[in-house]
């Protein structure tokens, strides 16, 4: 059922929550994902104090090209990130499997085992100057549900209205985006 009432979006990337765009069991699955209980337990994981006290943003990725997943730390406006994912398999490649890693110029360089983006992986951390992340290129669907703790109320108001301008873009403009967006060096490293 989630795979049928994931959103249809027409670009590639993570798009702002909107409830007019998913089923009912993708509705539900948010609604439980920003439950003041999972914030609780995502926040004692990381050691974070009341982590629900932070407005949270909800984004959903369906597909990725193969700009997407360079190396980065999350913006500082993020406390904690929590992804889960909805693919009921993966290639057998590294390619679209998220990456810790040591440092931001070394895709190869992990902190941590890589994370395959299959069904029911749930994957929480902590923003950090040196919480280095990303995925080898990849292009196709990769459907996941990203959950971020922000420092304010504007700050999520400022990435909302980046995302929803982000998703008019891509719809108008859809093939430029493919086109263009399929290029990447794998050890390709931007910080956010």
């Amino acid at each position: 059922m989630l795979r049928e009432d994931f959103p249809q979006y027409a670009g590639a990337g993570f798009f702002p929550y909107d409830a007019a765009d998913c089923g009912s069991s993708i509705n539900r699955l948010v609604a439980d994902l920003t439950n003041p209980a999972v914030a609780t337990a995502v926040g004692q994981r990381l050691g974070i104090d009341n982590l629900g006290q932070y407005p949270t943003l909800v984004t959903l990725c369906r597909a990725l090209n193969k700009r997407h997943g360079t190396i980065h730390t999350d913006s500082r406006s993020k406390v904690a990130t929590a992804l889960l994912y909805l693919n009921e398999s993966w290639p057998e490649t590294s390619d679209g499997c998220l990456r810790f890693l040591k440092r931001i110029d070394a895709i190869d360089d992990l902190a941590a085992p890589e994370i395959r983006p299959l069904y029911g992986n749930f994957v929480v951390f902590r923003r950090a100057d040196n919480s280095f992340h990303g995925h080898l290129p990849y292009e196709g669907e990769r459907r996941v549900i990203q959950v971020a703790w922000l420092t304010s109320e504007e700050e999520k108001r400022r990435k909302t209205r980046r995302g929803k301008l982000s998703r008019l873009f891509k719809k108008l403009l859809g093939g430029l985006d493919r086109r263009f967006g399929a290029r990447r060096d794998k050890n390709a490293a931007h910080p956010k």
